[in-house]
């Protein structure tokens, strides 16, 4: 059979690989996708999109259950399998959306992982392809977990599919996905379980945050299992067991499912990269200031699979817009790592942007940490909530904002207030000096410097 051929060929249709295949093909290049699951990548069909509507219930849940007998008579329960329904509806039509636009565009579909013959040459449904560029935007995929009974354990797929939520669970994972559905699941009613193998939660934000929010998990019923590693999974008539080392002890416990939320890693392992000549590490696809592969230049990579930035879906379009304007004008755009906000849809949310309290003092011979836990502040104490902490650093010489530590139930929203105002190289003064509605989270702000 014929070889096809085309200007660009791109491997994964989330964010970044839509951006780049529809800016290409709309400046007059021959484009092809592929993707081994259903079109539109993991935000829109089984990430971030879904996770944030069922989380809306249980903000709603939250905020009634706190102002119960303070002017809510009895708080609301929540309707997992009715919820679910809501969420399907947000996801049913990614799909079919998407193709149709790419479609639209004459971009050529394949629903199959590629593999790489060899720099420029691919294999996928039984064809062989050449293409001029290759992107790789495949994304991340749950990090497999190496033990016996590990065969037994849901994927966070798994868990924003479930039709009913299981009266115990346990999730291997203290991360961002471990921590936001463990909140999920507690309010709905499981009885939850976090097992991490370090000392806290979300290692890449601030301990003094993670500690507030820890204890605000534990009032919650979430049972936290720390610097422990699991032996094994043993499937029983009902339930699970679960065997594990804590401290060096050897420990067991029962539960109905178990969920891996270890963390995600590159989803390369099929596309046979090194026939390609397509320099890859753990953390992905090595690239240059292009975002071209070091090895191949007929390769790109962006979105989560490239080894620059945080695995953030705005910070995949930017890198995809990026790499489109490389392929299209030969490589006259580098990638700059922007400032990037980041938050944790918990309840209260926790959220980041800057430099943290170590990194500050490294960088800064004088710094100022304003650090304080203020639930009787009046946003928190009007709806009952009970978690509601500041951590704010600037720097003593200029004043300038260096950093920004959250954690409230509006965090994820107030957070971007900062982000710009450390974009925009404002003062902790010029930034007392804004004026803001009032009574707002965002007008605590200048009460927090």
């Amino acid at each position: 059979m014929k070889p096809k051929n085309y200007d660009v060929f791109v491997i994964g249709s989330g964010s970044a690989g839509q951006t780049v295949a529809e800016t290409c093909a709309k400046n007059g290049k021959t484009v092809a996708i592929a993707d081994n699951r259903i079109f539109g990548g993991t935000c829109a069909n089984r990430g971030c999109d879904p996770k944030k509507v069922l989380l809306a219930a249980t903000e709603a849940y939250e905020l009634s259950k706190n102002l119960e007998q303070k002017g809510i008579i009895n708080a609301q329960t929540i309707d997992w399998k009715k919820l679910q329904r809501f969420k399907h509806s947000f996801t049913k039509a990614v799909p079919a959306a998407t193709e149709s636009r790419f479609y639209d565009l004459g971009i050529e579909l394949y629903h199959q992982s590629p593999k790489f013959i060899d720099e420029n040459t691919l294999s996928v449904e039984g064809k062989t392809i050449h293409a001029n560029t290759i992107v790789i935007a495949s994304g991340l995929v749950p990090k497999p977990l190496n033990f016996e009974g590990s065969n037994l354990i849901k994927t966070s797929d798994d868990f924003l599919g479930l039709k009913k939520i299981p009266k115990k669970m346990v999730f291997i994972g203290a991360g961002y996905i471990g921590m936001e559905f463990a909140h999920m699941a507690a309010r709905a009613g499981s009885k939850v379980t976090v097992m991490e193998h370090g000392q806290r939660p979300l290692k890449a934000f601030d301990p003094d945050m993670t500690h507030h929010l820890t204890e605000i998990s534990e009032t919650l019923g979430i049972r936290f299992i720390f610097n422990s590693e699991v032996e094994k999974i043993k499937r029983l008539r009902k339930n699970y067991e679960v065997s594990y080392l804590q401290d060096g002890k050897k420990m067991r416990l029962k539960t109905r499912l178990v969920c891996n939320t270890a963390g995600r890693i590159p989803a390369i392992q099929a596309l046979n990269l090194s026939k390609g000549k397509v320099a890859h590490s753990k953390k992905g696809v090595i690239v240059n200031q292009f975002l071209q592969n070091t090895t191949n230049p007929r390769v790109y990579a962006c979105g989560d699979v490239a080894n620059k930035g945080l695995p953030l879906t705005p910070l995949s379009g930017l890198e995809a817009s990026i790499v489109a304007e490389n392929i299209l004008n030969d490589n006259t755009k580098d990638y700059e790592e922007p400032l990037v906000p980041s938050a944790v849809f918990t309840l209260p949310n926790l959220a980041s942007v800057g430099l943290s309290e170590e990194e500050a003092k490294r960088t800064y011979k004088n710094v100022v940490i304003n650090y304080e836990s203020v639930p009787k502040w009046y946003n928190a104490k009007r709806i009952n909530a009970t978690g509601y902490a500041y951590k704010i650093i600037s720097n003593k010489r200029t004043k300038r904002l260096l950093g920004a530590h959250l954690l409230s139930p509006e965090a994820a929203e107030t957070i971007n207030l900062f982000a710009m105002a450390i974009q925009n190289g404002m003062t902790t003064e010029q930034l007392k000096k804004m004026i803001f509605t009032y009574p707002t989270w965002c007008n605590d702000i200048k009460s927090m410097l």
